[in-house]
């Protein structure tokens, strides 16, 4: 019902930029809370960031002062600026949604590296 497709993932040096894309099939961005999680190898997944209907704003401790959510509604896009990149940062990037159920992306690999 809902279909979730990030892009911008690539390789970056530490200390780069990278600015991710989330494209949602549907208008669901303007009435729900839309997150960022991310998973590195062998580790399990987390919320990296989350941004509320209202525009609200909450950040993992890890990436607050680098990271920016952020949401064009009438384009049903979600971005993820990410600034002062580091190698513990490298990790697929999911875009997740709730709307009655949980939706998620395919993800898109993100590699810190000199």
């Amino acid at each position: 019902q809902v279909q979730l497709v990030e892009s911008g993932g690539g390789l970056v040096q530490p200390g780069g930029s990278l600015r991710l894309s989330c494209a949602a099939s549907r208008r669901i961005i303007s009435i729900s809370a839309m997150d960022w999680y991310r998973q590195a190898p062998g580790k399990e997944r987390e919320l990296v960031a989350r941004i509320s209907w209202g525009g609200n704003t909450n950040y993992v401790d890890s990436v607050k002062g680098r990271f920016t959510i952020s949401r064009d509604n009438a384009k049903n896009m979600v971005y993820l600026q990410m600034n002062s990149l580091k190698p513990e940062d490298t990790a697929v990037y999911y875009c997740h949604t709730k709307y009655g159920m949980d939706y998620w992306g395919k993800g898109t690999l993100v590699t810190v590296s000199s």
